[in-house]
């Protein structure tokens, strides 16, 4: 059984009890109790479960997930992450532009690319900083005031954005059968503004967003044209990508053996 299946287990288990202890858990899934506490360490920093004395606990209902800082964030679902940014290279052709969001995911697809022959936008600082250091690509960085989390540049006043691409690639806090989900509003009114300067919209999200649930719609899956995520992706949001007639990437995760 696969991390995230053994995770996607667990918040499955507190869909039905409030909380589950780690011999509990170990019972139910048949592994060790290190692996289990590992796990519970990864879904409290996902948001998704509740690190307690002795296991984990549910969300409470009607709790909003927070973003953690992008520090913390880009170091979560690293593999995952990768294996994401490995497929969406493959979808970028030499010589275009492309535009690049801010987020871990994003940011780790950014480094892949970095010395590519591309046009690249972006408002990450963090990202801009790789490509200006490591990077032999083309950078272009949105201008405006530094927003330390979530690590942007932008302008706030600005009407009109006059960077067009052939792709925006975007991350996000959660996904829904509604669309991509945000928390910060600066996030959902630059996802927004981007969209609309691109000829093909990418998500980039790995598995675990499709549990969590951020207050505020970025995109729907109307403006999305390709998703790719991991193969963590449980059959039943596979299905609901499917009826929002979005084409699904699937990265195969290197996993430690």
């Amino acid at each position: 059984m696969s991390d995230f299946e053994r995770q996607d287990r667990i918040v499955t288990l507190l869909d039905e009890q409030p909380f589950a202890s780690v011999r509990d858990l170990q019972h139910l899934i048949g592994c060790s109790g290190a692996t289990i506490r590992r796990d519970i360490e990864k879904l409290n920093e996902a948001g998704r479960a509740r690190k307690v004395y002795g296991g984990v606990a549910a969300i409470e209902r009607g709790v909003r997930t927070a973003s953690l800082p992008f520090v913390e964030n880009r170091d979560i679902a690293v593999a995952a992450k990768r294996a994401i940014a490995r497929e969406a290279e493959r979808l970028v052709q030499d010589g275009s532009a492309i535009i690049i969001h801010g987020g871990s995911t994003c940011f780790h697809f950014g480094c892949r690319i970095a010395n590519r022959n591309l046009r690249v936008f972006t408002n990450s600082l963090p990202l801009a900083a790789y490509l200006g250091e490591y990077g032999t690509c083309q950078l272009t960085l949105g201008g405006g005031d530094l927003h330390r989390e979530p690590g942007i540049v932008y302008d706030v006043a600005a009407r009109e954005q006059r960077f067009y691409a052939s792709q925006f690639f975007v991350g996000a806090l959660g996904i829904s059968e509604h669309g991509i989900l945000e928390q910060h509003p600066l996030l959902v009114r630059l996802a927004e503004e981007m969209s609309r300067t691109a000829a093909e919209v990418i998500l980039l999200a790995d598995s675990r967003k499709f549990s969590i649930r951020p207050p505020t719609v970025s995109l729907p899956f109307a403006r999305i044209a390709r998703v790719v995520t991991d193969d963590g992706l449980s059959d039943a949001h596979a299905r609901m990508l499917e009826r929002a007639g979005v084409e699904v990437i699937i990265a195969q995760v290197e996993r430690e053996q």
